[in-house]
């Protein structure tokens, strides 16, 4: 079952389910999702020379990004073909019965922004800030003010809680985020304990070092 406002209006009431801040009830609170606002830091992608980036070489995924932040009364110019993390304005709070799916805004799908490549989902349990994957679809640089209103959350009731939910129990890597977040995919668990070759799959190099396992997404 998709939560309506009246029972998001009641789970923020009874403060299970948590969006912080939400300065404009009236303005943010939709039929049947909870719009949240554009923060004012990204990480942008360097151009870069390696063949590639491995995901379990930390270092790697660390070089490949920088942070930006945007003072207010600015604009991010997002340009066409463009791909950078940005996040939300509000922290959320997911209870262990619900599961919420992070969705672009019609007005600016129309202008060919979406606001996620893959991850669209807040497990039960999560909370934190959430990292958008913003880019550009469209032939024309479009100017992104944090503040706006860039997503909106709409919120699935399970059959029954999550017995296992997101946090810090199952080692979750994102739980509790502030801001944009770069790729941990190097501490899933396949990656635990693996030694990388080089990049041409020859024999270890000096900078192939363990890799610390962790599990949740």
């Amino acid at each position: 079952m998709i939560l309506a406002d009246t029972d998001i209006l009641a789970r923020l009431r009874d403060g299970d389910l948590v969006v912080d801040p939400l300065d404009d009830v009236d303005t943010q609170v939709q039929p049947a999702s909870v719009d949240l606002r554009l923060g004012p830091e990204f990480l942008e992608f360097r151009r870069t020379n390696i063949p590639c980036i491995h995901p379990n070489d930390e270092r790697e995924v660390d070089e490949y990004v920088t942070e930006t932040h945007v003072p207010e009364g600015d604009d991010f110019i997002l340009h066409p073909g463009d791909f950078v993390l940005g996040t939300t304005k509000e922290t959320v709070e997911i209870p262990d019965d619900l599961v919420a799916h992070v969705e672009g805004r019609s007005s600016l799908g129309r202008l060919a922004i979406v606001v996620h490549a893959t991850a669209g989902l807040c497990d039960p349990g999560y909370r934190g800030q959430i990292t958008l994957e913003l880019s550009n679809l469209g032939n024309a640089p479009v100017a992104l003010s944090p503040g706006m209103r860039v997503s909106q959350l709409t919120f699935t009731e399970l059959k029954s809680p999550a017995d296992r939910p997101y946090g810090s129990e199952r080692g979750s890597k994102y739980q509790g985020q502030s801001g944009p977040q770069a790729s941990r995919i190097g501490d899933d668990p396949e990656f635990a304990n693996r030694r990388r070759g080089t990049r041409h799959g020859g024999e270890l190099g000096d900078d192939g070092d363990e890799t610390a396992g962790g599990t949740g997404a």
